[in-house]
């Protein structure tokens, strides 16, 4: 029935050459929704996504982007950056533009959990900054605060599987987080977009996301993902001091080749919390979505693609 209600809906969409954005991508073809996507490079043909070139903060291609969508769907952002302004300029600035774009069509924008704790990092800082943005837009609008998010097409979670083939598996000490495959975010977001241009039950809502498990020790999290990548690994909780320096060794190997840390000192302080888990009750509640994948079957599902890949 809910794919029914949001089949010939056509989704301009941003982030969707990301991660969940293609999961996002995923969901909307399987549910017969068209899409148009920015794009700041050029892509191969997909049925039912017609691809818009341009940026966050470029008014014009967001003026493309929105031409003939009935709701905008906003992914894109910064989950890394050197400082304070490269967050604010992804997260902030490019929230404004694309509310701007919007006007009063229905717009759904992506956020984080760690917008719940903004003192914590400076990415999560800028994440509620951009909820703030959203939320005043001119049409209907809600924000999803996703946690954790993996499945296939992930990269974050690699280096992890990759640690538990060599045997150790680090997590933080005395954690609890949320979790949530990619897939079911990704219908989330599209069913959240039909629902803003139908009956509005998530309107000016917060919604929190997840797979409907409430949260889970983090030694529960690398055993699922020791298992699989197929090894009996040792996991190895890890207090904040030595997370911390872990960042500060990270900072140092990637200062030579002017990358970013993949552990940068911003991301060590969120990594560091002890409460990630979250509550997805207010989203259940409204009837338009649940979540399919629960974590001993994504992580494996995961290790399954990075294999398939040549990553593992």
């Amino acid at each position: 029935m809910l794919a029914k209600a949001v089949a010939m809906l056509t989704v301009a969409m941003t982030g969707a050459t990301g991660f969940v954005g293609r999961h996002a991508l995923a969901a909307a073809a399987a549910r017969g929704v068209r899409v148009r996507a920015l794009t700041r490079r050029a892509q191969d043909e997909m049925a039912g996504v017609a691809w818009v070139a341009g940026s966050l903060t470029d008014a014009d291609s967001l003026a493309r982007l929105v031409q003939g969508a009935d709701v905008v769907l906003h992914i894109a952002g910064a989950t890394n950056a050197a400082d304070a302004a490269g967050f604010a300029q992804a997260n902030v600035l490019g929230t404004a533009f694309v509310r701007r774009a919007a006007g009063a069509l229905p717009l759904v924008a992506v956020s984080s959990l760690s917008a719940r704790e903004p003192q914590l990092s400076l990415y999560g800082a800028s994440k509620l900054r951009g909820e703030q943005v959203a939320m005043g837009a001119a049409g209907p609008v809600c924000v999803v605060r996703p946690p954790a998010v993996y499945g296939p097409g992930d990269t974050e979670f690699l280096p992890l599987f990759r640690a538990a083939r060599r045997g150790v598996v680090p997590v933080p000490a005395g954690a609890r987080a949320s979790m949530i495959y990619g897939a079911d975010l990704g219908d989330a977001l599209v069913a959240l977009a039909g629902d803003l241009c139908g009956a509005g039950k998530a309107a000016g809502r917060v919604l929190d996301i997840d797979d409907g498990a409430g949260g889970y020790d983090q030694r529960v999290i690398a055993r699922a993902i020791a298992d699989a990548a197929g090894s009996p690994a040792l996991v190895l909780p890890l207090g904040a001091g030595l997370i911390r320096a872990a960042a500060a060794v990270d900072v140092l190997l990637a200062k030579p080749g002017g990358r970013l840390p993949k552990l940068s000192h911003d991301r060590a302080r969120y990594f560091a919390h002890r409460d990630w888990s979250c509550d997805a009750a207010a989203l259940l509640e409204l009837g338009i979505w649940r979540p399919k994948v629960g974590l001993v079957e994504g992580m494996a599902l995961t290790g399954e693609a990075y294999r398939a890949a040549g990553l593992l």
